[in-house]
């Protein structure tokens, strides 16, 4: 499924032909602002955790409305994600060189990061359902997620432009880039 990318800038623009897409990075770099950006939701996770806790009166982790705090959680991730997708990078992902964008190369709808956000979830759903029915302990659950995610990353390698399969199910698309300026 090749990308066609509109809006091309440049000698070729003028003259109507599409420039080539910008170039996917390897996996080994996405993957790397993908841990990066793992170490920077533990301040998020924190913060909303200590919020939602305070707010909450929760005295400890066995509290019975823990599920409302993984809500919680989920939707400030969301909040997290959407905005910052919608504005074509994360932190992370400026510090990586990587932007998101859609399959035309332009800056993606909050609908579309969305979506992309609920797409993604396919890194962590599958082995989190097995956890819970099978009550696997902490070394068994930390094997699986992390199998998984390498089996998900390595998947990449089988689309044809080597992106992952939820950005392709999403409408999007990772790009080499220099962090854009703010405006």
């Amino acid at each position: 499924m090749a990308s066609s990318f509109s809006g091309a800038t440049g000698p070729h623009a003028a003259a109507g032909e599409d420039a080539a897409p910008p170039a996917t990075p390897g996996l080994w770099r996405r993957m790397a602002c993908w841990l990066y950006e793992g170490m920077l939701l533990f301040a998020v996770v924190f913060v909303a955790g200590w919020l939602f806790s305070t707010l909450g009166q929760m005295r400890d982790a066995m509290d019975s409305r823990r599920h409302l705090l993984q809500a919680f959680l989920f939707i400030v991730f969301g909040v997290y994600f959407v905005y910052f997708w919608a504005k074509g990078q994360t932190l992370a992902m400026k510090t990586w060189g990587i932007r998101v964008v859609d399959r035309r190369g332009r800056a993606l709808s909050q609908g579309r990061a969305l979506l992309r956000y609920l797409l993604s979830w396919v890194w962590f759903l599958p082995p989190l359902a097995l956890i819970a029915p099978f009550k696997l302990g902490g070394g068994e659950a930390a094997v699986l997620v992390l199998g998984w995610v390498a089996v998900w990353a390595l998947l990449a390698r089988f689309h044809p432009e080597r992106q992952f399969w939820h950005d392709a199910w999403a409408g999007t698309r990772l790009i080499s880039s220099r962090p854009m300026s703010r405006r």
